[in-house]
């Protein structure tokens, strides 16, 4: 889990957007941000200049969408800016690299108050400045809801870039970070039962998600990897489909044991399914990986399955060697 307090709660007292010009939210904002050592010029001109020793970059980007993503009745500036950086960041360690640098887009409503903005930058640098990652510029607009979209780049230091394409049969599947948390603690905010297990709900709020084991991985070579944004089942096909394999996950697997149990409570209590969010749950970024039979698997990964070829019916996913009994694969953008 993140530190219990990443950065210090920000009160919304004071103008809001529309009382400040954006010379005067950008001089909010910028002191916040955390300048990495990769940074060579950071905010304040038309753009930043960031260093790329390997010669080549790696880039991803991702966005948060208000009512979509996330609920300012639910999440705080802070909240919000952490998991901003924390989904790109776990882009780029999912293809064994280290991030470098964020930019960050932020479109607002003139009424919202301008110190849940600076929330928001303490939130991502709470989120990158422990990890190098300078937030280097970006861009603001007004608009009727908060948007923030981030995209990341990143150091492959000489290695070469894991990709979804390489998990042969044989090999093993392993994941390292979470699963179900974040899943469970959103149901638990939506059924209005968040003191039921407040840790969950911070899963959900301000995910943690095992940045350093994606260098492990690649180091220790894996054969594929992904960040798990969607759902195991959801991503685990992604792997499936890019490599031309089956994933077969163990239910027994000593990691989904542990997952159950921490999960136990909170499917009590809303009588919900823990085996559903573990298997489908989105948004804990963990990192779902294969590794060559045979190789160590690198701390925090433990196995959970392994990779066979594709039969008759072609590349897919199955649990103990059958296909999900679960209601929902996972999250998809489009049919929720």
């Amino acid at each position: 889990m993140p530190p219990s307090d990443p950065a210090p709660p920000v009160s919304d007292a004071g103008p809001t957007v529309a009382e400040l010009t954006e010379d005067d939210l950008l001089a909010l904002i910028f002191p916040l941000l955390p300048v990495g050592s990769a940074t060579l010029l950071g905010p304040g001109d038309d753009a930043a200049v960031v260093a790329a020793p390997d010669g080549r970059v790696v880039v991803s980007t991702d966005v948060l969408v208000e009512g979509r993503h996330f609920r300012r009745d639910w999440s705080t500036g802070v909240d919000v800016g952490w998991r901003a950086a924390m989904q790109n960041l776990a882009d780029i360690a999912a293809m064994g690299a280290r991030a470098t640098s964020l930019v960050v887009t932020l479109v607002i409503p003139g009424d919202l108050p301008a110190a849940w903005v600076a929330g928001l930058a303490a939130g991502l640098a709470a989120a990158c400045g422990p990890q190098d990652v300078g937030v280097v510029g970006g861009d603001l607009s007004g608009g009727d809801a908060v948007v923030v979209s981030v995209a990341v780049h990143g150091d492959l230091a000489g290695r070469a870039p894991v990709l979804r394409s390489g998990a042969r049969a044989g090999d093993v599947v392993a994941h390292a970070g979470v699963r179900g948390r974040s899943a469970a603690g959103l149901a638990l905010l939506a059924a209005g039962r968040g003191e039921v297990a407040p840790d969950l709900v911070r899963a959900y709020l301000r995910p943690d998600p095992p940045l350093a084991a994606g260098v492990m991985a690649a180091l220790a070579g894996a054969t594929a990897m992904l960040d798990v944004s969607d759902g195991l089942l959801r991503d685990a096909g992604r792997i499936a489909a890019a490599s031309g394999v089956v994933l077969d996950f163990d239910p027994v697997a000593d990691a989904f044991g542990a997952d159950l149990t921490e999960l136990a409570g909170a499917a009590a209590a809303l009588d919900a399914s823990a085996a559903d969010w573990v298997l489908t749950g989105g948004e804990d970024h963990g990192l779902l990986a294969t590794f060559p039979a045979g190789a160590a698997v690198p701390d925090p990964f433990r196995a959970v399955g392994r990779v066979l070829a594709a039969g008759p019916t072609g590349p897919g996913v199955l649990v103990g060697g059958l296909a999900p009994t679960t209601t929902s694969p996972g999250w998809d953008h489009f049919r929720g």
